[in-house]
């Protein structure tokens, strides 16, 4: 796989190689949703089979768990009081370390499938940054390791039907945060993390709510920041800003993250036309004529995160349709249906893809052109958040409590 998440990766490289690599944000390490240990994971798991430990949550949400050594995040909003939550547990033993009530506000308005706690924090090793919805603002809050606040900040209103969800992304000395909207102000931002104070503000066209995460990677010998949403796809320099390329469309909304490998842009999602996309990462200004290599409009996901695995693109569609594509061609190896219905992100791991579906059941498909289910799994309970890998363990949120899959450290 030819991914590389520049800054980002660098920073993590001494703990790649080890048995423990951090899962420190939306979709892990390199925000692609794979983890790179050279241990084995868990395939096969129940409500009480190979679980290290299960831990009630006080509250819901959906956002993801992320892991850092012993410590693991995760934040929650307590409906009858409006309470939105950062925790801390350890990730030895399930036992909540502290829990910092971050604000209270009304319930917003959103999307029966969202929920008031849908941002995964961010680390790296030192603090913890989240952020909420404080109708009508956006809050972004830093805490350190011991649950001190060290700053928030209002970066600007929001504005969407569907209710809030951006999850703050590292890069450099950078934390950066997608606020697609419903509003003239829609933009992203780049804060400094020590301090939040602003670097750089990105006007975002059309104005249109999306909630996708950027991914940071280098592609055609430079570092590009991409995402889909508010009815385009766009590169930007993370350094500054600047817009690097456009693609107008494919159609009007998005949520899920993109995926790169083998020199090719994997996007999936749309409302209310679904698309797959493949696109070349050489371009300048307005490349929609130009730069799309192949599309489909057939299993296409508009939630679930697509994964880049092995140099194969893997799909899920929200229905629960499962697909394996070539990069170039965009070729669908092959079709398979899983479950009844899919939120959750792929995450991949030591040859094997992990697909979760709704109704918490997981299954692990080998990561290859020809379909092979190697095994199947049932919590039993709802899940709509994304997995996290670390430490040979899989870290999975259902509606109501953290499990540890594997074995007790």
């Amino acid at each position: 796989m030819k991914q590389i998440l520049v800054s980002i990766t660098l920073f993590f490289a001494p703990f790649l190689a080890l048995a423990g690599e951090p899962w420190p944000a939306w979709r892990g390490p390199l925000t692609d949703g794979v983890s790179h240990e050279k241990v084995e994971f868990p395939i096969h798991w129940s409500p009480t089979e190979n679980v290290a430990w299960k831990t009630p949550l006080p509250g819901v949400g959906h956002s993801s768990p992320i892991v850092w050594n012993d410590r693991v995040f995760v934040t929650a909003c307590v409906e009858p009081t409006g309470e939105r939550l950062l925790l801390c547990i350890d990730a030895k033993t399930g036992k909540i370390l502290w829990q910092k009530e971050v604000l209270t506000a009304k319930l917003e308005k959103k999307h029966k499938l969202n929920s008031y706690a849908s941002s995964t924090p961010a680390t790296d090793g030192k603090n913890v940054w989240v952020t909420f919805f404080d109708q009508p603002f956006i809050r972004v809050a830093c805490y350190d390791f011991d649950g001190n606040r060290k700053w928030m900040i209002t970066p600007g209103r929001f504005n969407s039907p569907h209710g809030f969800c951006s999850s703050p992304i590292l890069y450099k000395n950078l934390l950066i945060v997608n606020c697609d909207q419903d509003n003239q102000e829609a933009f992203i931002v780049a804060l400094d993390k020590n301090t939040g104070k602003e670097i750089y503000r990105i006007d975002r066209p059309n104005q249109t709510r999306s909630y996708c995460v950027p991914i940071i990677v280098e592609a055609a010998g430079r570092k590009q920041m991409v995402l889909s949403g508010s009815k385009c796809v766009a590169s930007y320099d993370p350094d500054s800003g600047k817009q690097i390329w456009i693609i107008q469309g494919p159609t009007e909304q998005f949520v899920a993250t993109m995926v790169y490998t083998d020199d090719v842009f994997f996007i999936t999602g749309g409302f209310p036309q679904h698309h797959v996309l493949g696109i070349k990462p050489d371009g300048h200004g307005d490349v929609t004529d130009t730069h799309i290599l192949w599309r489909s409009n057939q299993a296409t996901s508009y939630v679930p995160s697509p994964i880049a695995y092995q140099d194969l693109f893997f799909l899920i569609s929200d229905e629960g349709i499962a697909s394996c594509f070539e990069p170039k061609t965009g070729e669908r190896y092959w079709k398979e249906r899983l479950g009844r219905h899919f939120s959750a992100s792929l995450t991949a791991a030591g040859g094997h893809v992990y697909f979760l579906d709704d109704d918490g059941r997981t299954t692990v498909v080998k990561a290859d052109k020809t379909f092979q289910v190697v095994a199947r799994s049932d919590l039993k309970e709802e899940c709509y958040a994304s997995p996290a890998l670390s430490g040979g363990r899989i870290f999975i949120r259902t509606a109501k409590s953290l499990y540890c899959i594997g074995a007790a450290k």
